[in-house]
């Protein structure tokens, strides 16, 4: 069992763990009910550097050198600069015009996506991607680390408390309401 930085060569895995994360949002940045539509498209921006859904990212967990899970975080303050070439890729090749609202802010560490893959679940791989992402935003120097969880995701919400995260707000993103938690590394 290990944690290490994720490479280009995990996308296949990777994108799927996004799309997991992400459920329905994947689907609309595709303008599509057909969830196989998203994955191309997670599968290449994963590959690409400098957008965040990148490898440069993720952190992945690897057992027998299989990929169980995946998690991906950056700064907080980049979000609208890591975010545009999606956006822009989505826009011309999807017809995806909206701007979504702001998931992160300033000064914090930001938890884009966490998954593990379904057969892995309940042993402890999310906690364990979870704080190692913690201790690299703190190696980095911030204070704060921040995540979505969606209202409608109690277990995950526990998780993320057990972990030591508190609620700070709610937000809405891309019609969906979710609180808003933030982990202080000091």
């Amino acid at each position: 069992m290990q944690i290490r930085p994720a490479q280009k060569s995990d996308y296949k895995t990777v994108a799927s763990f996004i799309i997991q994360a992400m459920e329905d949002m994947a689907m609309k940045f595709t303008q599509s009910h057909d969830l196989e539509k998203a994955y191309p498209l997670f599968e290449y921006f994963f590959q690409q550097e400098g957008n965040q859904y990148s490898f440069e990212n993720t952190l992945v967990f690897v057992e027998n050198e299989e990929v169980f899970g995946s998690i991906t975080g950056y700064n907080g303050e980049k979000l609208e600069k890591l975010r545009q070439s999606f956006l822009d890729y989505l826009s011309e090749n999807y017809g995806y015009t909206d701007i979504p609202e702001n998931e992160t802010e300033s000064g914090e560490f930001y938890l884009d996506t966490v998954s593990v893959s379904p057969n892995h679940q309940g042993k402890g791989i999310g906690r364990k991607l979870i704080e190692a992402m913690i201790l690299q935003a703190k190696e980095k120097g911030f204070e704060k680390v921040g995540l979505l969880v969606d209202v409608e995701n109690p277990a995950a919400k526990k998780l993320y408390e057990r972990i030591g995260f508190q609620v700070v707000g709610t937000k809405s993103l891309m019609g969906g309401k979710y609180e808003h938690l933030v982990f202080s590394t000091t």
